[in-house]
């Protein structure tokens, strides 16, 4: 009795524990419910199945990637969290700013000796065995004087792959502007330097002034200091200009030019002309665009100032170029020793000689066939704009349509009579249509040259419509609802009524004998197939004969209805009573 309270006490409480209860097996039915759902997920017909953080779990993922180990969910919820990275695993990179301090900590200064320092210089960073300070013959710890400041704590640093290999990392910007102070610097003292020696020059007598009107005068030139200032510094660059081989440059020394193998900053780039990408294709390699760049936008070519590069290949001289070589090599393959580099001259006499005679012949070609069939009228005619009608005539209009200057164009007239009312219309036939059919807007009426009623005839008609209306509804009201046993009685009776058509319009008596026997083999055959299956069935798996030589054909109309007919349905309540 004991051991049967035990075990009680811990079966109850094993239910209150969620972890340590075991999952229930799933029947038959729910496991077929749960494939069912899991085939209609991956058709898309339900919704996807929702993690605990509301994002949707893809339906196709295999079952042995989504499900959860035991030793991370026990309760097994839907989730995919196993599978992404886990954030306690991630290592946690220094961003790019962080770097190692420099110099020491300013700002705070000890002035005695603090416990735990440097026994040496007082710092309190580090210990007297990593002092980088020059030993003193009477340490900081004893003196209490000069005091070193504390370095910087340095901080440990871990960089990913990126950062490893940033060489701006840690670079102060500001140290560049100790460069630029240091150039101007040495700029200012070599103009000091040059001044200096001008004045020198000019004191002693060694450089003559230059004869021009102000100095006649006793005027001095305002640029001719700087003038001088930069005619030296271009003496002391050409002494290295013919030294100058750069990739990409020409450097002419007596012009001070630099020729650079480059487009000009003015000039539009190929694929900034149309930024399209349905547009000409610019091929980077090459950096060619064959096709026009404009082609789409309506620009006329020959206004544009870049119109791709076949536009040059088919412009001036180079189609008549490539027509006389075409020339050239067909009168070759057909006897002619002509040749467009070695005789240039024979070969453009004798192909002006070719279009000459090639022109006679069509023209030739050309009458003959008008003697003969004539036709000539048709050639003469007048050109496309005469015949199109247009003319100079200025017409403007308002945003209404209406003509403000000029005259509107006249609308042509058909040959038949327009706007013609007879019989007192007011409206033409085919002003009104109602139901399927025309008739005259001015009184409802269908019926074409009758006589207008006016309002009196629209009243006549819309009574009658409401009175077709309310009748079918009366009817409806007074028949009663059928119940659906009567709608499946009369369903039966005209299936019956078809069945008894079809039977009663066949060609004859035989073939119906002719199917009914076809129908009994039929059955026959399915009956001995259904026991060979049996049989077979019944052996052991190993024991089985092969099918390798069974015939496959499309089963006929009587091997089909055979089949149903002896098909056995296990969802048919009256399925078991068959074999009895």
């Amino acid at each position: 009795m004991a051991s049967g309270t035990v075990m009680n006490a811990t079966s109850s409480g094993g239910s209150n524990d969620v972890s340590l209860e075991e999952p229930k097996k799933m029947t038959r039915e729910d496991w077929r419910k749960k494939k069912e759902l899991e085939e209609q997920r991956k058709l898309g017909n339900a919704p996807a199945e929702v993690d605990e953080e509301g994002k949707d779990i893809n339906p196709h993922i295999p079952q042995y990637i989504s499900s959860v180990p035991w030793y991370i969910d026990p309760s097994k919820r839907p989730t995919l969290k196993h599978q992404r990275p886990q954030p306690e695993k991630q290592k946690q990179y220094s961003s790019s700013g962080d770097w190692y301090k420099r110099g020491v900590q300013e700002h705070a200064i000890a002035t005695r000796y603090r416990k735990g320092a440097c026994e040496n210089c007082g710092a309190l960073t580090h210990k007297k065995k990593d002092c980088m300070e020059r030993p003193r013959k009477v340490g900081a710890k004893y003196t209490g004087m000069n005091i070193a400041p504390d370095e910087h704590v340095q901080p440990q640093l871990m960089f990913d792959y990126d950062g490893k290999r940033d060489r701006w990392n840690g670079y102060n910007p500001e140290e560049h502007m100790k460069i630029v102070e240091e150039y101007s610097k040495v700029d200012l003292a070599k103009r000091t330097l040059k001044a200096q020696k001008l004045q020198e020059e000019l004191a002693s007598g060694k450089l003559e002034q230059v004869n021009s009107p102000r100095h006649q005068w006793g005027e001095e030139e305002p640029n001719s200091q700087t003038e001088r200032d930069h005619n030296s510094e271009d003496e002391d660059e050409d002494k290295y200009a013919d030294d100058i081989d750069m990739p990409g440059q020409n450097f002419d020394s007596k012009r001070r030019i630099t020729v650079r193998n480059l487009r000009i900053r003015e000039d539009i780039a190929k694929y900034l002309r149309n930024l399209d990408p349905n547009s000409a294709y610019y091929d980077p390699k090459t950096r060619a665009m064959r096709e026009n760049p404009y082609a789409n936008t309506g620009k006329n070519p020959d206004e544009v100032g870049y119109a791709g590069d076949n536009f040059v290949r088919y412009t001036g001289d180079t189609i008549s170029m490539a027509q006389t070589q075409l020339f050239a090599w067909e009168a070759y393959d057909k006897g002619s020793e002509v040749h467009l580099q070695a005789d240039p001259t024979k070969l453009e006499l004798l192909y002006k000689s070719f279009k000459v005679k090639k022109e006679d012949f069509k023209a030739q070609q050309k009458e003959s066939i008008l003697e003969k069939y004539g036709g000539q009228e048709h050639l003469d005619a007048p050109p496309a704009e005469l015949l199109l009608a247009q003319t100079e005539d200025y017409v403007e209009y308002s945003r209404h349509g209406t003509v403000i200057k000029g005259q509107e164009k006249a609308i042509a007239c058909s040959k038949y009579e327009e706007d013609v009312k007879i019989n007192n219309h007011t409206c033409i036939w085919g002003s009104y249509w109602k139901e399927g059919k025309w008739g005259y807007k001015c009184c409802h009426s269908f019926v074409k040259y009758s006589y207008c009623t006016g309002e009196a005839g629209k009243e006549i008609a819309n009574t009658e419509a409401s009175l077709l209306e309310e009748q079918p509804r009366e009817e409806e009201h007074m028949t009663k609802p059928k119940t659906l046993m009567e709608i499946h009685q009369e369903k039966q009776k005209e299936k019956k009524k078809k069945k008894h058509k079809k039977s009663s319009n066949s060609d004859s008596e035989g073939e119906e004998k002719k199917k009914q026997e076809k129908l009994k083999k039929a059955l026959n055959a399915e009956e001995a197939r259904l026991l060979h299956v049996k049989e077979i069935m019944q052996l052991d798996e190993r024991k089985r004969p092969y099918n390798s030589l069974y015939e496959t054909r499309e089963p006929t109309e009587e091997e089909m209805e055979a089949y149903r007919m002896k098909r056995q349905r296990p969802d048919d309540p009256m399925a078991s009573f068959l074999g009895q």
